[in-house]
Protein backbone atom coordinates (compact mmCIF):
# COMPACT_ATOMS: atom_id res chain seq x y z
CA UNK A 1 0.00 0.00 0.00
CA UNK A 2 1.31 3.47 -0.86
CA UNK A 3 1.96 6.13 1.77
CA UNK A 4 -0.96 8.15 0.36
CA UNK A 5 -3.34 5.17 0.52
CA UNK A 6 -2.20 4.23 4.04
CA UNK A 7 -2.59 7.86 5.16
CA UNK A 8 -6.13 8.09 3.78
CA UNK A 9 -7.06 4.80 5.44
CA UNK A 10 -5.68 6.03 8.75
CA UNK A 11 -7.58 9.32 8.48
CA UNK A 12 -10.85 7.47 7.78
CA UNK A 13 -10.24 5.51 10.99
CA UNK A 14 -10.21 8.85 12.88
CA UNK A 15 -13.26 10.83 11.69
CA UNK A 16 -12.38 13.84 13.88
CA UNK A 17 -9.17 14.24 11.85
CA UNK A 18 -11.07 14.00 8.57
CA UNK A 19 -13.41 16.76 9.76
CA UNK A 20 -10.44 18.89 10.82
CA UNK A 21 -8.82 18.39 7.41
CA UNK A 22 -12.09 19.43 5.75
CA UNK A 23 -12.23 22.52 7.99
CA UNK A 24 -8.63 23.43 7.12
CA UNK A 25 -7.38 23.54 10.70
CA UNK A 26 -4.76 20.81 10.88
CA UNK A 27 -1.05 20.96 11.47
CA UNK A 28 -0.04 18.25 8.99
CA UNK A 29 3.19 17.39 10.79
CA UNK A 30 1.41 16.92 14.13
CA UNK A 31 -1.30 14.86 12.41
CA UNK A 32 1.34 12.70 10.69
CA UNK A 33 2.97 12.11 14.07
CA UNK A 34 -0.42 11.17 15.55
CA UNK A 35 -1.24 8.74 12.71
CA UNK A 36 2.19 7.08 12.86
CA UNK A 37 1.79 5.26 9.54
CA UNK A 38 5.10 6.07 7.91
CA UNK A 39 7.83 8.63 7.49
CA UNK A 40 6.51 11.85 9.03
CA UNK A 41 7.34 14.18 6.15
CA UNK A 42 5.79 11.90 3.51
CA UNK A 43 2.64 11.40 5.58
CA UNK A 44 2.35 15.17 6.14
CA UNK A 45 2.59 15.74 2.39
CA UNK A 46 -0.03 13.04 1.77
CA UNK A 47 -2.32 14.73 4.31
CA UNK A 48 -2.01 18.01 2.46
CA UNK A 49 -2.93 16.38 -0.86
CA UNK A 50 -5.82 14.50 0.76
CA UNK A 51 -7.15 17.71 2.35
CA UNK A 52 -7.25 19.36 -1.08
CA UNK A 53 -9.45 16.52 -2.39
CA UNK A 54 -11.96 16.68 0.48
CA UNK A 55 -15.10 18.81 0.30
CA UNK A 56 -15.21 21.81 2.63
CA UNK A 57 -16.54 21.12 6.11
CA UNK A 58 -20.21 21.92 6.58
CA UNK A 59 -21.86 21.49 9.93
CA UNK A 60 -25.08 19.47 9.64
CA UNK A 61 -27.88 22.01 9.61
CA UNK A 62 -31.54 21.06 9.39
CA UNK A 63 -33.42 22.67 6.52
CA UNK A 64 -36.19 24.36 8.49
CA UNK A 65 -37.44 25.05 11.95
CA UNK A 66 -36.41 22.48 14.54
CA UNK A 67 -38.37 21.91 17.73
CA UNK A 68 -36.35 20.73 20.71
CA UNK A 69 -38.19 19.36 23.74
CA UNK A 70 -37.21 17.88 27.09
CA UNK A 71 -39.09 15.11 28.87
CA UNK A 72 -37.99 13.94 32.31
CA UNK A 73 -38.57 10.57 33.88
CA UNK A 74 -37.52 8.20 31.10
CA UNK A 75 -36.78 4.66 32.12
CA UNK A 76 -37.09 1.06 31.01
CA UNK A 77 -40.52 -0.24 30.04
CA UNK A 78 -42.03 -3.47 28.82
CA UNK A 79 -44.71 -1.71 26.76
CA UNK A 80 -43.60 -1.08 23.17
CA UNK A 81 -46.59 1.25 22.65
CA UNK A 82 -45.20 3.73 25.21
CA UNK A 83 -41.55 3.50 24.19
CA UNK A 84 -39.85 6.57 22.78
CA UNK A 85 -36.69 4.61 21.96
CA UNK A 86 -35.93 0.95 21.43
CA UNK A 87 -32.47 -0.58 21.17
CA UNK A 88 -32.57 -4.37 20.85
CA UNK A 89 -34.63 -5.54 23.85
CA UNK A 90 -34.34 -2.29 25.81
CA UNK A 91 -37.23 0.14 25.57
CA UNK A 92 -37.27 3.62 27.14
CA UNK A 93 -40.49 5.41 27.97
CA UNK A 94 -41.76 8.10 30.32
CA UNK A 95 -42.75 6.75 33.69
CA UNK A 96 -40.47 7.41 36.61
CA UNK A 97 -36.98 6.62 35.36
CA UNK A 98 -33.92 8.73 36.08
CA UNK A 99 -33.20 9.84 32.50
CA UNK A 100 -34.28 12.95 30.63
CA UNK A 101 -35.08 12.65 26.95
CA UNK A 102 -34.18 15.48 24.61
CA UNK A 103 -36.02 15.23 21.30
CA UNK A 104 -35.47 17.30 18.19
CA UNK A 105 -37.92 17.20 15.30
CA UNK A 106 -37.97 18.93 11.94
CA UNK A 107 -36.97 18.79 8.31
CA UNK A 108 -33.35 17.78 7.95
CA UNK A 109 -33.02 16.24 11.41
CA UNK A 110 -31.43 12.88 10.70
CA UNK A 111 -28.75 10.43 11.87
CA UNK A 112 -26.00 12.79 10.69
CA UNK A 113 -27.50 15.48 12.95
CA UNK A 114 -27.41 12.97 15.80
CA UNK A 115 -23.68 12.48 15.26
CA UNK A 116 -23.13 16.21 15.57
CA UNK A 117 -25.35 16.41 18.68
CA UNK A 118 -23.49 13.50 20.32
CA UNK A 119 -20.12 15.10 19.60
CA UNK A 120 -21.32 18.38 21.12
CA UNK A 121 -22.67 16.67 24.25
CA UNK A 122 -19.41 14.76 24.61
CA UNK A 123 -17.40 17.98 24.29
CA UNK A 124 -19.53 19.52 27.05
CA UNK A 125 -19.02 16.49 29.31
CA UNK A 126 -22.64 15.33 29.18
CA UNK A 127 -22.91 11.52 29.28
CA UNK A 128 -25.52 10.06 26.95
CA UNK A 129 -27.34 6.97 28.20
CA UNK A 130 -29.09 6.19 24.91
CA UNK A 131 -29.68 7.81 21.54
CA UNK A 132 -31.39 7.25 18.23
CA UNK A 133 -32.42 9.07 15.07
CA UNK A 134 -34.35 8.67 11.88
CA UNK A 135 -35.48 11.16 9.25
CA UNK A 136 -37.21 14.00 11.03
CA UNK A 137 -36.50 13.12 14.66
CA UNK A 138 -33.69 12.38 17.08
CA UNK A 139 -33.65 11.54 20.77
CA UNK A 140 -30.86 11.55 23.33
CA UNK A 141 -31.36 10.34 26.88
CA UNK A 142 -29.18 11.92 29.56
CA UNK A 143 -29.03 11.94 33.33
CA UNK A 144 -31.92 13.95 34.77
CA UNK A 145 -29.66 16.62 36.28
CA UNK A 146 -27.96 17.16 32.89
CA UNK A 147 -31.29 17.71 31.12
CA UNK A 148 -31.49 21.53 31.07
CA UNK A 149 -27.89 21.94 29.91
CA UNK A 150 -28.28 19.14 27.35
CA UNK A 151 -31.36 20.87 25.96
CA UNK A 152 -29.35 24.05 25.33
CA UNK A 153 -26.46 22.11 23.78
CA UNK A 154 -28.80 20.22 21.43
CA UNK A 155 -30.50 23.46 20.40
CA UNK A 156 -27.11 25.04 19.72
CA UNK A 157 -25.82 22.01 17.80
CA UNK A 158 -28.84 22.10 15.50
CA UNK A 159 -28.95 25.89 15.09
Amino acid sequence: MTVAAETRRAVRAHPFLRDALRAGCVNYTAAARFLDVGEEEAVAAALGRYAEDLPDYERPAPAGRVRVNMRSGLGPTEDPEEALLRVADTLLAPGGGDLTGITATGDGVDPRSLGHVLARLDAEGVAVGAAGATDGVLLVAVNRRDGPDALRYVEDALE
